[in-house]
């Protein structure tokens, strides 16, 4: 019978500093073994990914002069 997939850190020991998924909130070790960090999986750096594409994140800036003089009357 195959063995199921696993999590990019599910079995690691723990040999690296613990840290939550900012996505899930899963606690998962931090380590340059798993390609997605800081997410614990490919899934939460796609909805991450999504929320930047669709605005719901944004930083905010300042309008510069060139913002201004490029702006519709």
């Amino acid at each position: 019978m195959p063995t199921p997939p696993q999590h990019p850190n599910e079995g690691a020991a723990s040999a690296g500093p613990q840290v939550r998924c900012p996505s899930c909130g899963v606690t998962h070790v931090y380590s340059t073994d798993n390609p997605y960090r800081p997410f614990c999986s490919k899934g939460c750096k796609a909805i991450d990914l999504g929320a930047w594409a669709s605005e719901h994140y944004r930083v905010e800036a300042k309008p510069t002069t060139e913002d201004l003089l490029d702006a519709p009357d």
